[in-house]
């Protein structure tokens, strides 16, 4: 099959490439950013933007499958979260369906439900988005639920945040401090459940709704690991691996959401809302939908995925060891933060 993965310079579209591949299939990448890996050569790359709609409709002809993974993320501006999330998903929608696709994979996130009052979280459930990002994601599921609508085969991921191999961004914080020497922060006692999911599972999960007969994939699915465990426990077989002995180190909540949200304002912390108001709380959805329907079997636990994307840290921090930015693919600046690590 031709697959046409939007945003496919980024950590998932590397990882979903390199597992295409390896299938046998024909892939082209369209990103605003360069492509800048080894396999270059084995794709078809299209340097533009996804709210450039000509660009869109010149690439789509001869395409079987769209895998839609652009977005702008929640450090980027509102106006860039709105118009690369909402407007650049109804113009890849449009393209692929004035050009005959058979399907567009969307991948939106489970921040479409905000910060729940339940768990697990279930496909049904309502949707409160926090912030630009989590309102735009909301958004760009209904226009893909419009498409649906009018005919066009559109099957929703809604991934846990996903890691592994080439993934940076926030895990960059934990990965530094374990392999510095450093114990790690918590907010809150640590005991809350939270689940991850590896990116090798997420690029299962779509290879399922790009194969399985269109009745079956049309359809809205949690993504996640199967096993997880608390957020202490799971951070801690990082440290442990590390192997200098740190530990987790439990932070009252309220006072240091508190401090976060000035830093946030302020811009001198990576992190935003949605990640500091829902990281001391449990968070896991429910993936049976996936595993019925798709037939989905996770193959990696949340201490697997997180040791694997240390593993690849380790092998690769020479190469980024100077960049930062506000993508997933390279570390984010601690800011504040960093002077914080002195503390563990």
């Amino acid at each position: 099959m031709r697959f046409l993965i939007t945003g496919g310079s980024g950590f998932l579209g590397i990882n979903l490439t390199r597992y295409l591949l390896a299938k046998g299939q024909h892939v082209s990448c369209y990103d605003i950013a360069d492509f800048d890996y080894p396999e270059r050569d084995q794709i078809v790359f299209h340097q533009a933007d996804i709210r450039d709609r000509a660009r869109l409709d010149a690439v789509m002809p001869g395409v079987d499958i769209v895998v839609h993974t652009a977005a702008a993320l929640p450090l980027y501006s509102k106006v860039d979260i709105y118009t690369t999330d909402v407007i650049g998903t109804r113009n890849v929608l449009e393209a692929a369906q004035a050009a005959g696709v058979q399907r567009v994979i969307h991948i939106s996130s489970t921040a479409v439900y905000g910060i729940p009052d339940h768990h697990p979280l279930r496909e049904d459930d309502p949707l409160h988005g926090v912030g630009p990002y989590g309102e735009a994601k909301v958004e760009a599921e209904r226009i893909c639920e419009s498409f649906r609508q009018q005919g066009m085969c559109v099957p929703i991921l809604r991934p846990k945040s996903f890691i592994g191999p080439e993934r940076l961004g926030v895990f960059a914080l934990l990965y530094d401090w374990a392999s510095s020497g450093h114990g790690f922060p918590v907010l809150g006692s640590g005991k809350n459940l939270y689940q991850f999911l590896d990116v090798e599972d997420l690029c299962e999960a779509i290879w399922l709704c790009a194969t399985l007969p269109c009745e079956q994939t049309n359809d809205t699915f949690n993504i996640g690991a199967k096993e997880f465990g608390t957020l202490a426990e799971d951070f801690q077989a990082v440290l442990d691996y590390a192997g200098f002995g740190k530990k987790v180190r439990p932070l009252p909540a309220a006072p240091v959401i508190g401090a976060l949200r000035v830093l946030e304002a302020l811009k001198l912390s990576p992190l935003y809302k949605w990640v500091y108001e829902t990281v001391a709380k449990e968070s896991y959805v429910s993936i049976e939908k996936a595993e019925r329907v798709l037939g989905f079997k996770p193959k990696y636990s949340n201490q697997q995925a997180l040791i694997r994307n240390y593993q690849w840290y380790l092998a690769n921090r020479d190469k980024f060891k100077n960049q930062s930015g506000v993508s997933h693919r390279v570390p984010w600046k601690q800011g504040a933060l960093a002077l914080a690590k002195r503390l563990f």
